[in-house]
């Protein structure tokens, strides 16, 4: 048994401070009654916000692959602006796997699966996320080069790792990385003199895009959610 806002934090729901907000608002329930500051909670009981439910033991585990729009948060806070989990405004509490920036679009993966998520964010087990990405500049061999080879970024007083960079057109380039910097395209590229125009992701480990539509989602099942989770237990 763990402090309420401890268990919420753990499981990627939202930070601690955030789920004593929640507490405090009379917006968590827990087996059908209000939470206090002071509730302890395990992996048996039913937790719901909002009326929605966030854990439980029979909770269905969920993974969906959704297509983010610009100008939408990857937050479950709702005191930031348009967020990503009131716009899916799933049928049970879900979270994001990690973000894309607010001016970027794409892939993310949501989930109710703390430990899948928490995988799924270790950089260090060198998942592949690739991108398309259009700059302001020309996409030359120079760039290309500095690309792929690994940039300081003075912000974070890191190096990115060695990286898979091609060209698509004069402008536009599709990148794969390994890492999960902040903001890392949108900093190499202003390290390489470039601004992006536009940023979309395409594919995390197995799971692509494809065609679907902005705004839209889609469940992930069968052997395509065995092979991700077999890609993370290796």
């Amino acid at each position: 048994m763990e402090r309420i806002n401890k268990y919420l934090s753990a499981i990627g729901v939202c930070s601690r401070r955030e789920a004593d907000r929640l507490v405090e608002a009379g917006r968590i329930l827990v087996n059908g009654e209000l939470a206090s500051l002071g509730t302890k909670v395990s992996d048996e009981d039913e937790i719901k916000i909002d009326g929605k439910l966030v854990a439980s033991k029979n909770t269905e585990d969920v993974l969906i692959a959704f297509n983010k729009p610009v100008g939408l948060l990857c937050t479950t806070a709702r005191d930031q602006g348009d967020n990503i989990v009131d716009f899916i405004n799933y049928k049970t509490r879900i979270y994001p796997v990690g973000r894309l920036d607010k001016e970027s679009c794409g892939l993310i993966l949501l989930t109710n699966n703390g430990e899948m998520m928490d995988k799924l964010l270790r950089s260090s087990n060198h998942h592949e996320k690739e991108y398309i990405v259009s700059v302001d500049g020309k996409v030359d061999d120079a760039f290309l080069k500095k690309m792929r080879s690994g940039i300081y970024l003075e912000e974070l007083d890191r190096t990115t790792n060695k990286c898979k960079v091609e060209k698509v057109d004069e402008h536009t380039f599709t990148i794969i990385l390994t890492q999960g910097l902040n903001r890392q395209i949108r900093r190499m590229c202003k390290a390489c003199n470039r601004k992006v125009t536009s940023l979309k992701r395409l594919r995390i480990l197995n799971i692509n895009l494809g065609d679907l539509k902005t705004g839209e989602y889609r469940e992930i099942t069968g052997k395509e959610k065995e092979t991700l989770y077999k890609i993370l237990d290796d």
